[in-house]
């Protein structure tokens, strides 16, 4: 069998599904008894001063609606424009005080989305 270039054997991945990639990836963890799992250990172990940063460094939020605010409509409208839920989903979410419209996403989706819903009326928060 002739040894493949890096380049060759990325075609090679290209080509395949998801699925496939991910048969593969677990078929190659067991033949050479690794894990391709990122190493966290490694970050666990930091200086006396790293929580305080990596508190500051934070890059994963919540945008929070806290109530509807006068414009209901106009507020189900905007998050069903944020998110891509069913008009009886998004209702249901800004019924809900305190719901999570997005999560985990990073700051300046959430500046966007807190702009769009303030400014179709509603209350909300990033945390």
């Amino acid at each position: 069998m002739a040894k493949l270039s890096q380049d060759e054997l990325l075609a090679q991945f290209e080509e395949l599904t998801l699925i496939e990639l991910a048969a593969f990836v677990k078929a190659f963890e067991e033949k050479f008894d690794v894990t391709a799992a990122a190493p966290v250990a490694v970050a666990g172990i930091a200086a006396p001063g790293a929580p305080a940063e990596a508190a500051e460094e934070q890059d994963e939020f919540d945008v929070i609606l806290e109530s509807a605010g006068d414009k209901k409509i106009q507020v189900i409208k905007e998050v069903r424009t944020l998110t891509s839920l069913g008009l009886k989903e998004a209702k249901d979410l800004v019924d809900t005080a305190g719901a999570k419209v997005l999560e985990k996403v990073a700051k300046d989706v959430a500046e966007k989305a807190k702009a769009a819903l303030e400014g179709a009326g509603a209350k909300v928060t990033v945390k």
